[in-house]
């Protein structure tokens, strides 16, 4: 599908999107400077999210109210969003950026085989061999990077978790606005991992926030998570899904990037990593690329 758009406003939208995804790929950045752990970390994250997201509205006006099943449905997501994020941080806090994000990377994976079981339609073989890549790429990972198995398993389970709440998202999409769906997920989230910390004694001095905790919290929920989650959206009235989806899969690259100038990742990083990387990284840009070309061949049988 091509935009059917003037060049001004694609190409507007394009760099709306690239910084979008800039955006979200300095959550890793963050989330290795702030000081309190993984679950203290979300919990603030969404705390601060929901509340702007439900200023967003107030101040557009926007209606955003939802029935009763809606409401449970998405509250009840908002306990894999949370658990996604908890993860990612957690595998950020027990590895380095570099290794959490490549290790997220493995989305694409169990979206192939997940996704088709949910909705029970036929597994895609090209996304099962690119799947397939993607576990060489964390089996390269693993063998020599074994100092991280613990970031490593923490990274793979935020995957599952992004995977199965994208899988849910896609079905709510057609019904709700994203925003409506972001803000109740994160109020849910919020209230999950408020029960966690509740019973498991987390309501304590470790989650007192030093100054530049709360000067990077308040960056990581406004801008890195309500903010992007909306450009996000809004772009796509203009762009197409496989342009989206293309752009997106630079997330990894610019956090390892940035990870590289913040923390110099690049001189703990073993040979084994990067191939590992490579192998990854290279199944997500061709994919796409892949699923185009068979799109086309099958149109013209």
């Amino acid at each position: 599908m091509v935009e059917e758009t003037a060049p001004s406003a694609l190409n507007k939208n394009l760099v709306i999107l690239h910084f979008t995804v800039f955006i979200w790929g300095f959550t890793g950045i963050l989330g290795k400077l702030i000081s309190v752990s993984a679950a203290h970390l979300v919990w603030y994250r969404v705390l601060i999210a929901s509340l702007t997201l439900f200023l967003y509205f107030r101040f557009n006006r926007t209606a955003f109210r939802v029935s009763r099943s809606t409401f449970i449905k998405l509250v009840l997501t908002g306990a894999l969003v949370g658990a996604h994020w908890i993860l990612f941080f957690l595998s950020i806090k027990l590895s380095t950026v570099s290794v959490a994000l490549v290790c997220f990377s493995s989305l694409t994976l169990f979206t192939a085989i997940l996704e088709p079981l949910i909705n029970k339609k036929v597994i895609s073989g090209l996304e099962i061999m690119s799947g397939l890549l993607i576990i060489l790429g964390i089996f390269v990972i693993f063998k020599f990077e074994t100092q991280y198995t613990k970031g490593i398993v923490a990274g793979l389970a935020c995957a599952v978790c992004a995977s199965l709440f994208s899988i849910i998202n896609a079905r709510q999409v057609k019904h709700h606005q994203a925003p409506v769906i972001a803000f109740y997920e994160l109020s849910g989230a919020f209230v999950w991992i408020s029960i966690f910390l509740f019973f498991t004694g987390g309501f304590d001095r470790s989650m007192l926030l030093s100054t530049s905790d709360i000067g990077y919290l308040f960056l990581l929920g406004t801008v890195c998570t309500s903010l992007a989650y909306v450009a996000g959206v809004a772009v796509m009235r203009e762009l197409s899904p496989f342009r989206v989806a293309l752009i997106t899969n630079l997330e990894p690259v610019y956090g390892i990037i940035m990870s590289f100038l913040f923390f110099g990742d690049m001189n703990r990083m073993t040979t084994g990593f990067w191939v590992g990387a490579v192998i990854i990284l290279s199944t997500i840009f061709l994919f796409p690329m892949a699923q185009r070309k068979v799109a086309k061949r099958r149109a013209k049988v």
